[in-house]
């Protein structure tokens, strides 16, 4: 839908992993936490893998050969490793040092457990400790979804049909690559070989060592022994690609792109370039590889838009390349931040990996928040910082649900690895990491962090060490907050029970309940809440810092008048004032910071929904945003707009007023700043012309859609009659009010379009019209191979955005082709999310009867979310119809 942004506020069930996103880390030698249950059996571990792979492109398989140096440290009837979709030809066992055995290689058996997804080796006697080589012959699939080792075909610059090849491991598919210990805590080093044809280019994690000719068209190339790191972050890549290069500093950073396309990629190499450096002397640790490659590959998953591979970063294009006839400003910044985010994680998680999946927070969190520090340190009109308010909006749009679960949360499965990549992991992992470094201050932060990446260096680490590192690096205090915000789920709701004027001072009386959107009831958690608070105006002094102990506290600020509780917006919490404060901070709304002004607006319009004030307030708020208001603070307006207008959607009457307030409000706006970039405007302008536009336009406001058809209408005299940042938001609003004739020229430019990136996103907004009929054309399309094989999910997603119940039974009714589309990984996830944004009671019915069929009450969470969300929906809008209806009628 069109107000991405707000997604949350109308507790769309869980987002997808990461427009930033990416995926997890590594672990430790010694196993992973404490009484977490694993797959393998402790007492075997590896520490060096020669691997040696052939794969055959055309026929969707490969074929490998792998020693791998183990060491067993107590007895064992047999090997157990990690192994998926593949099939084993040979397997030997070679001591090391024994002089008894005299080197001999003993044959073994092999015995694959599909549904554990390992493979048993039985030697005909139980091992003892020791040393050896286990040499396995065997033979994979090549996948044509992100899992394992894939296949992504695409049409060049010259319209000619390609495929390239690229790996996907993290969490659990390395497994699907090489038989081998696939858990984070046995990190090891790995050498790579690979049989290619001599025409193309080979990439890994480290450089290429030798390459040399293999008869037939082939070469063999063998790239230099990574350091020791975990199965997930071994990486493959294959094709006609190409490289261009820059130094920063002693590293050679790269981009890898299909041929002709590095140019497309100069934002991702100079943000490498320029955020390396920063990263160096942040962590204290420099980058230890040789070089750091972001590889493009065309096509996308769903799911993920990258992955933190050591040293061969892989992004699909669509999260990487800019192309300047659609790119838009939002973009461009979001693939800053992606950059940014795998950067990140090539020091958390990569270089320090955490010792079992409980701890993904580590690699996930750490990195966003690091993302987000450092496109704000290099781009500051960007204002970057204030997106963490939205990212806070996300997370707790789950953390307010019954379904929620810790930011520490117990790992067992493959499904519940695989569940765990969310708003909670990603958006709370970063605002709690904010609210510490607030609470511990910078510096002390930042010493904390480097003493932690020294001392756990190619290691395993628990939340904990992260901890005592901050602690003993001055930081006293913040152990008690960190614990009780990431062993425990929930929101703390921190309640304004009086104020009182003295002397030239505001006394708050402050109580700590809890933030609920559907157990209200419930006896609230306690959290140590570190509270930031301000007086705001006449008299108003500096931020006053208290840590509400045992549910209570008293604060005295500086000055009469306003106040606020959470200045700055870096804690993770709700702030419920009396109604006579916040009809103060409404008059005196433009006396805020910018990041105060949206977090305000965030706060009141989730205490609205909630029921825990009147939602007119939240409504008064919004209302009070200026035309003069910071082009950043009027962006956030149009999406709580558009909110109240889908909460209506029953009701066309009432949703006419919304559109026209909608229109009276904002129209001005978007005439000051026009439908077109000006010379010098401000940096956040684009980004406030392209929610103006998107959100009337998805209104049905007039004159936005008129110059709407206007533009489309040109194409057909001036095929660049749409081309700028925009191209896509005035596609979008074409592609939702159109008739057959009009849906029919959007699939003719989706076919004739001059890149894949330009066709995947073209096909994939076929799924956005209003008319059903259309929409079920769209769905019939997706299963053809007309739209290519990754952009056929992205319809149907689509669809599902404005036809919820539509996409699910169609999905239902084709679930086996449907699965076909989407990563394995995400199979147990996908049919909730394309129903969570519903607010039928007939879908709790529908996605609850799927998981009982098809689902373990392990890979089900996210159905139950998905599930928790619509009855939460159901219930929100029909007791806030009334006063919406009634605000909108008044204004």
């Amino acid at each position: 839908m069109s107000f991405s942004k707000i997604l949350p506020l109308m507790l769309a069930a869980a987002p997808l992993a990461m427009a930033v996103p990416a995926w997890a880390q590594p672990v430790a030698p010694s196993g992973p936490a404490a009484g977490v249950t694993t797959q393998l059996p402790r007492g075997a571990a590896p520490s060096h893998y020669a691997i040696e792979v052939t794969p055959d492109a055309a026929n969707l398989k490969f074929t490998g050969r792998t020693t791998i140096d183990v060491t067993v440290t107590q007895a064992m009837p047999a090997l157990v490793l990690n192994a998926a979709d593949l099939t084993i030809s040979s397997v030997t066992l070679t001591p090391v040092n024994d002089k008894a055995a005299k080197g001999k290689a003993a044959k073994g058996t092999a015995r694959i457990d599909a549904a554990a997804q390992t493979v048993t080796f039985d030697f005909g006697k139980p091992l003892q400790p020791g040393s050896y080589k286990l040499d396995i012959g065997y033979a994979g699939v090549i996948n044509q979804q992100a899992n394992g080792l894939f296949a992504l075909d695409y049409t060049d610059n010259a319209g000619k049909a390609k495929r390239a090849l690229f790996t996907q491991f993290e969490a659990p598919d390395a497994r699907r690559f090489v038989p081998s210990f696939d858990e984070p805590s046995y990190k090891a080093t790995f050498d790579l070989s690979a049989v290619v044809p001599a025409d193309q280019l080979a990439v890994s994690n480290m450089p290429v060592k030798s390459s040399a000719d293999a008869g037939s068209g082939r070469k063999l190339v063998t790239f230099g022994t990574s350091p020791k790191m975990s199965s997930y972050l071994l990486f493959f890549g294959l094709g006609e690609l190409e490289r261009a290069t820059k130094m920063a500093g002693a590293t050679e950073v790269g981009v890898i792109t299909g041929k002709g396309n590095t140019g497309k990629a100069q934002l991702a190499l100079d943000a490498s370039a320029a955020i390396l450096p920063y990263y160096n002397d942040y962590f204290g640790v420099p980058f230890p590889l040789p070089k750091l490659d972001n590889v493009a590959g065309p096509g996308q998953s769903q799911f993920f838009s990258a992955m933190e591979n050591w040293g061969a970063i892989f992004t699909f294009e669509r999260a990487l390349l800019v192309d300047p006839r659609f790119t838009s400003e939002s973009t461009r910044r979001t693939i800053y931040s992606i950059v940014a985010h795998e950067m990140a994680h090539q020091w958390f998680g990569d270089l320090v990996t955490m010792a079992w999946w409980d701890d993904l927070w580590l690699n996930e969190g750490f990195a966003s928040w690091m993302a987000t520090k450092v496109t704000d340190k290099l781009n500051p009109e960007w204002e970057m910082l204030l997106s963490r308010v939205n990212g806070r909006e996300r997370a707790m749009s789950l953390d307010s649900l019954v379904t929620t679960h810790p930011i520490l949360q117990k790992i067992h499965t493959v499904d519940e690895v695989n569940q765990a990549f969310d708003d909670i992991t990603y958006e709370k992992g970063e605002a709690v990491i904010t609210m510490l470094e607030g609470f511990a201050g910078e510096d002390a932060w930042r010493s904390g962090i480097r003493a932690y990446m020294k001392q756990h260096a190619y290691g395993n680490t628990v939340t904990d060490d992260l901890w005592k590192a901050v602690e003993g690096a001055g930081a006293k205090g913040v152990v008690g907050i960190a614990h009780d915000f990431t062993s425990q789920p929930g929101i703390p709701l921190v309640k304004v029970d009086s104020a009182q004027c003295q002397g030239g001072s505001t006394i708050l009386s402050l109580s700590q309940g809890e933030f609920s959107r559907d157990r209200k009831d419930k006896a609230p958690l306690k959290w140590n809440v570190p509270v930031m608070a301000q007086a705001i105006g006449q008299g108003g002094g500096g931020t006053q810092q208290r840590l509400i102990l045992n549910g209570s506290a008293q604060v005295t600020l500086p000055g009469c008048g306003a106040y606020l509780i959470n200045a700055g917006q870096t804690g993770y919490y709700r702030s419920l004032y009396p109604e006579a404060n916040l009809r103060s901070l409404v008059r005196d709304f433009t006396k805020l910071t910018s990041m105060d002004q949206i977090g305000l607006m965030a706060d009141n319009f989730q205490l609205g929904l909630g029921g825990y004030q009147p939602m007119g307030l939240a409504l008064d708020l919004i209302d009070a945003v200026p035309a003069t208001a910071s082009p950043a603070v009027l962006a956030e307006v149009p999406g709580y707009l558009d909110s109240a207008h889908t909460m209506l959607e029953s009701d066309k009457a009432s949703q006419a007023r919304v559109a026209a307030y909608a229109s009276k409000k904002l129209s001005p706006v978007l005439a000051s700043v026009g439908f077109d970039a000006k010379p010098g405007e401000n940096p956040q302008v684009p980004v406030l012309r392209s929610a103006l536009v998107s959100t009337l336009g998805g209104m049905g406001d007039k004159a936005v859609v008129a110059e709407a058809n206007k533009r489309f209408a040109a194409l057909a005299t001036n095929p660049s009659a749409l081309d700028g940042p925009l191209r896509n938001v005035w596609l979008r609003i074409i592609a939702e009010n159109a008739d057959a004739a009009t849906w029919d020229k959007l699939r003719a430019m989706a076919n004739g379009a001059k890149s894949d990136l330009e066709k995947s996103t073209t096909f994939a907004l076929l799924g956005a019209a209003k008319d059903e009929k259309l929409a079920a054309r769209a769905l019939d399309l997706a299963m053809t191979d007309e739209p290519g094989k990754t952009t056929s999910a992205a319809i149907i997603s689509a669809v599902g955005g404005e036809h919820p119940m539509l996409a699910v039974d169609y999905v239902l009714a084709h679930r086996e082709q449907y699965e076909a589309m989407i990563d394995v990984s995400a199979r147990s996830q996908a049919i909730a999310r394309l129903g969570g944004n519903s607010a039928d009671p007939a879908m709790v019915t529908k996605l609850d009867a799927y998981a009982t069929q098809y689902l373990t009450p392990e890979s089900r969470k996210v159905v139950d979310r998905s599930i928790a969300a619509i009855k939460t929906r159901i219930e929100t809008r029909a007791r806030l119809k009334p006063a919406l209806i009634g605000w909108f009628a008044k204004k």
